[in-house]
């Protein structure tokens, strides 16, 4: 493990897989870095891979209060910590926080975002969503906040309940307090066209072949919006894609660009 010290003196801590040009992976909602462990190792064949324990998830610290552009001065730090730029891969919500921190003006070689979950349309039931979650944690109920936003992401209830008895489940939960962080970086949740065209660098917008329909339309209105944007559908995968599939595809977007 490794780490760096961001502007406002949060340590994060990261892992560096593989040799070659860096590419920082930011993972989504629940994730520490062992969750992107298997992606990470898989583009460590193509890449030098700083895969990420995010502000208050695994080994990284915390800073109260949390806003988004603490997250986008960490990974100008990852950045430097790369040899000053690097290119970047956001899964899910880490999606939005990478399209963010692009939007920022960031030194970027390249990015990929991975399915961020916008919202297709707007939800009058979001934000009650959200400050419902926000009131279980402050109540200290966080395995109820995780089925919450769980369930709230289209899982069946009863997938949700057996995933109480898988022994991973315990990590999840320690990472509930993380869940507003996330909400955070897909600011109202719908795509946030204003900052998709302030990117400036190739960017490539993954969706799952077998992922919702709104969810694969979603990623094509992000590309659309980000002025050197591409979409690329994988056939036969869902919102988390296999390793030995997604890899190739990034490396070849990155290498071309």
């Amino acid at each position: 493990m490794e780490h760096v010290t961001s502007a406002d003196g949060t340590i994060i801590a990261f892992d560096r897989l593989g040799d070659g040009p860096a590419l920082i992976v930011l993972g989504g909602a629940l994730c520490s870095r062992a969750a992107t462990r298997p992606h990470a190792a898989a583009l460590a064949a193509y890449f030098q891979v700083i895969n990420v324990d995010r502000r208050g998830k695994g080994d990284s610290g915390d800073t109260p209060p949390y806003a988004v552009e603490r997250e986008i001065e960490d990974v100008a730090a990852l950045a430097a910590a790369a040899g000053g730029t690097a290119a970047l891969y956001g899964h899910s919500s880490g999606a939005g926080l990478a399209l963010e921190a692009a939007a920022s003006g960031i030194p970027l070689a390249g990015l990929v975002l991975h399915e961020p979950p916008y919202a297709p349309a707007p939800d009058p039931e979001s934000a009650a969503h959200t400050a419902r979650i926000t009131e279980l944690l402050a109540q200290g109920r966080r395995e109820e906040a995780v089925d919450l936003h769980l369930s709230g992401s289209g899982l069946p209830e009863e997938a949700v309940a057996g995933m109480h008895a898988e022994p991973w489940w315990p990590e999840v939960v320690a990472l509930a307090h993380t869940l507003p962080y996330d909400y955070a970086c897909l600011g109202d949740d719908l795509v946030p066209t204003a900052s998709a065209g302030r990117i400036r660098v190739p960017t490539l917008v993954i969706g799952g072949g077998d992922s919702p329909e709104w969810m694969v339309e979603v990623g094509l209105r992000v590309a659309e919006a980000v002025p050197r944007g591409r979409h690329v559908v994988l056939n036969g995968q869902g919102h988390v894609a296999a390793p030995e599939v997604l890899a190739p595809v990034v490396a070849e977007f990155l290498r071309t660009t």
